[in-house]
């Protein structure tokens, strides 16, 4: 990249609420895009508090770069009020903790929370510095697509918000074709969209025949099918464990809802009230246990509520891919996701919400699961050619670049 002076490196300052360790996945995403980055520039990341490590230090250096952790709330997300006082003492905290940053000849954001980008282009107006904006999600429209916000005053102040830095930054990234549709209707200029999308290190998760994950929680012998990651209302996940209880004639049969979110207590009632022994709930697992993990499903359902194809892409499915193992797609024909599982013929796509459609092909890879290796080979052959971590760190660098040098 551009030197900026011949004193020092260019110095990119970074705005998420999430990083790491926390489980989320914009938190990991970030932590690998800014540690490639660090590579070549000096990266300083203002970010939230994680819940639940309170031994985590306030600043710390680690793998090249700044880490900066700023005091806000960080109260369970369950709650939309509790979430939203998580995100204003964020905004607040980290606005400051900018200003007070060494001067940054970029600022880029990503969209937790999603009004971070206004205080992204405060701290570029002010630095006069270019601002890339990383649109993980398309807000409030989800938001009201899942029946979360209804509040016409509320959408209204939170649409002006958004739409006020997405038409100001220098470049936005879209992780997907679909939602790059989205954001020019919001009024993104459609130049300065790039789209990138979300990527897994097929290098980390790969292949496992390693029966150990299964023998510790008692799914030896099981056919497993597997949802891994966040436990939210885009998932879709009622329409799964409804499922499962349409296929109580499979005896041998578990479905294992793994990880962590705002609806996970509200599954596990409905379960319960199902009498589904069949459904066990695991909490999210170790990074280094991924391969095990993702390769213990015989196969996985990626659910996205219908109504939110371009708001939200689904990025779990790239570690599922990875691992070898097919997909269950639950989402509009529009969605990023039914286009790359079709692309690579790597499992099944059916409509969203639909118990029936997601228990009959449940059923139809439970009869065919001696097909199930072929098809998870080239799922990963697949991510491995186009959505490999390498691939999309290098088209950001090439952005960051091409960025800082339109900048001096």
């Amino acid at each position: 990249m551009p030197s900026g002076s011949p004193e020092r490196r260019q110095r990119l300052l970074v705005l998420n609420q999430y990083y790491w360790p926390g489980p989320e996945s914009t938190a990991q995403l970030l932590t690998d895009l800014c540690e490639a980055l660090a590579e070549e520039l000096d990266v300083r990341v203002v970010t939230g508090v994680v819940r639940g490590r309170d031994d985590l230090p306030r600043t710390e250096r680690r793998n090249g770069v700044e880490v900066v952790r700023v005091a806000s709330t960080a109260f369970d997300r369950a709650r939309l009020g509790l979430r939203g006082l998580n995100y204003l003492t964020y905004l607040a905290s980290a606005a400051l903790a900018g200003l007070r940053s060494p001067r940054p000849d970029a600022v880029l954001c990503m969209s937790d929370p999603p009004m971070v980008g206004d205080a992204g282009l405060l701290l570029a107006r002010r630095f006069r510095a270019p601002l890339v904006v990383v649109s993980e999600d398309v807000f409030p429209e989800i938001a009201i697509a899942l029946g979360r916000l209804d509040n016409p005053v509320l959408v209204g102040v939170l649409r002006r918000l958004i739409r006020f830095y997405l038409r100001r930054a220098d470049r936005v990234v879209a992780i997907g074709e679909t939602m790059r549709r989205r954001l020019e209707a919001k009024g993104t200029p459609p130049e300065r969209i790039d789209v990138i999308p979300n990527w897994v290190d097929t290098n980390e998760i790969l292949p496992s025949d390693s029966s150990s994950w299964v023998e510790e929680h008692g799914l030896a012998g099981r056919f497993l099918v597997m949802h891994s990651g966040n436990v939210g209302y885009a998932q879709d996940l009622p329409t799964l464990v409804d499922a499962a209880a349409l296929l109580r004639d499979l005896e041998d049969l578990r479905v294992a809802i793994v990880g962590g979110g705002a609806r996970r207590a509200a599954l596990e009632a409905q379960a319960s009230a199902l009498g589904l022994a069949s459904v066990r709930f695991l909490d999210y697992q170790p990074r280094e246990r991924l391969s095990e993990t993702l390769s213990a499903g015989h196969v996985h359902v990626v659910g996205l509520g219908a109504g939110l194809a371009g708001y939200v892409v689904p990025s779990r499915v790239y570690g599922v891919l990875a691992a070898g193992r097919p997909v269950i797609v639950a989402a509009d024909e529009e969605s990023e996701t039914v286009a790359l599982v079709r692309e690579a013929g790597c499992g099944w796509t059916i409509p969203p919400g639909d118990p029936g459609a997601l228990a009959a092909a449940i059923r139809d890879a439970h009869a065919r699961r001696g097909e199930l290796d072929a098809l998870g080979a080239r799922g990963r052959e697949h991510v491995v050619a186009h959505y490999d971590r390498e691939h999309a760190l290098e088209r950001y660098r090439e952005l960051l670049r091409s960025v800082l040098a339109a900048g001096t």
